[in-house]
């Protein structure tokens, strides 16, 4: 576990994963273990980040706040880390990030662009080597 999700029930309003059914020659620790993988809770960054910064804030303890939000106290300390490490690293001036969904989209449709007007030239350039040549 990478510490990003919970393990627990989840809350009302939130849909766990349906585990698969048992395969034969599963021991009861592996049938136990997809039961618990597929019951936890999947938090958004956005939701990570709301819960880090009701902490920061100290209006609430840690505990009562992991309680209430159905986390372990050590699934919040990570996501602190992380959120203060991003930080630190933002004002280092580490601008790189990662491409949203539409960023991609767009460089994938430039790529394709740029590699046929690439095959385009090429076959220009080879018809004029063709001619040039006396080829037919």
């Amino acid at each position: 576990m990478d510490g990003l999700e919970q393990v627990g029930a989840a809350p009302e309003g939130v849909e766990a994963k349906a585990a698969s059914p048992p395969k034969r020659g599963e021991s009861p620790r592996q049938q136990i273990r997809k039961a618990k993988a597929a019951s936890r809770r999947q938090f958004s960054a956005e939701e990570k980040i709301r819960i880090v910064m009701e902490g920061i804030r100290g209006e609430l303890q840690v505990s009562e706040l992991c309680r209430r939000e159905t986390i372990h106290p050590t699934v919040y300390y990570k996501w602190l880390k992380d959120f203060m490490e991003a930080g630190k690293r933002r004002l280092k001036g580490d601008m790189q990030r990662e491409a949203d969904r539409t960023e991609v989209q767009a460089l994938r449709d430039e790529n394709a662009r740029l590699k046929q007007l690439v095959a385009e030239y090429a076959l220009d350039v080879m018809a004029l080597k063709k001619s040039l040549l006396g080829e037919p």
